[in-house]
């Protein structure tokens, strides 16, 4: 939903054809004091303008701003359904290996995993090696001790 705007569309298109069709060009403090809108507002909306028509290369043009909101949005959808495969994979695997995976539905594995990362708990065995891809360690290491 698009936010809702504190000026009209109609005066906003109003205050910059005036602005691009006087001459000698006006300070837009004065114009805006005139129109009253904001004069920072009324800068904005020539120089979107401008972006808009190609005469200026520093701002992306509304087109181009909406292209990026659609992107923003479906990256957004792609990450979240990323999210969702990698839990029911990492659930699958602890199912797998015998480990209770959540108490919840399946998905939950990958959520919990990702608040474990502040707070881990402590992991039996089956999970260390499951989490680290290795065989028990059977020698100490260091001052490690080993699992028996």
């Amino acid at each position: 939903m698009a936010a809702s705007r504190k000026y009209p569309l109609e005066l906003r298109e109003r205050a910059v054809r005036l602005y691009r069709t006087a001459e000698p060009k006006p300070q837009i403090k004065r114009l805006a004091i005139e129109l009253g809108v904001h004069p920072e507002a009324l800068r904005s909306w020539i120089r979107q303008t401008e972006a808009d028509r190609g005469e200026r290369d520093d701002r992306l043009t509304s087109a181009e701003k909406e292209e990026l909101a659609k992107l923003r949005a479906e990256n957004k959808e792609l990450r979240r359904a990323n999210e969702q495969y990698t839990s029911i994979k990492l659930t699958t695997r602890l199912v797998r290996a015998g480990i209770e995976a959540s108490m919840g539905s399946i998905g939950d594995s990958y959520e919990v995993s990702r608040r474990w990362e502040f707070h881990p708990p402590p992991l039996s065995e089956p999970c260390v090696n499951l989490a680290t891809h290795t065989a028990p360690i059977v020698e100490p290491v260091g001052n490690a001790p080993c699992f028996q």
